[in-house]
């Protein structure tokens, strides 16, 4: 015979649950972190960006000078029109450079400098050296065509404000 067991009896179980949904508020703190370097990182690009943009703005003002230079170049005040490159030069100069470095620079010493800023060779040697003294004599015949690209080339290189 069996033993008789007693009959089973439902327990009163309650179904499983799941956990709920983590809370939005407050993250954890590695997202704090992410956040923080994304700002960061969000608000110096926008500087850089800015200060990206300042520079093509100046450069493009310069060139701007420079092509009204051209368009308003007369032969007959030769001398005129070249002070007026070397100033630009010079303005040029100063705004990317310490001006105790620029500003007392004349003659030789200019053009050196600038050909070490990214004249190549051509201020001192070839068709920038006029620079040097054409401002100051009466009579003087200049190579246009040769020097506003060399004039050009150094703008495109330097304007835009201080490394």
């Amino acid at each position: 015979m069996k033993p008789i067991q007693p009959p089973i009896q439902a327990l009163d179980l309650k179904d499983i649950h799941t956990p709920g949904l983590p809370e939005f508020w407050p993250p954890a703190p590695g997202w704090w972190l992410v956040a923080i370097l994304t700002i960061t990182l969000l608000i110096l690009g926008s500087f850089a960006l800015r200060r990206y943009l300042q520079q093509r703005r100046q450069q493009r003002q310069v060139l701007a000078l420079l092509t009204q230079l051209e368009e308003t170049f007369d032969p007959a005040q030769a001398a005129h029109h070249l002070g007026e490159l070397s100033i630009l030069l010079r303005r040029v100069a100063i705004t990317r450079y310490p001006r105790q470095q620029v500003a007392a620079l004349t003659g030789d010493e200019w053009l050196k400098f600038l050909d070490q800023t990214g004249g190549n060779g051509q201020f001192s040697n070839g068709p920038g050296q006029i620079l040097a003294t054409g401002p100051y004599q009466t009579n003087i015949t200049i190579d246009i065509e040769k020097l506003l690209p060399l004039l050009r080339s150094w703008i495109k290189q330097n304007a835009g404000g201080r490394t």
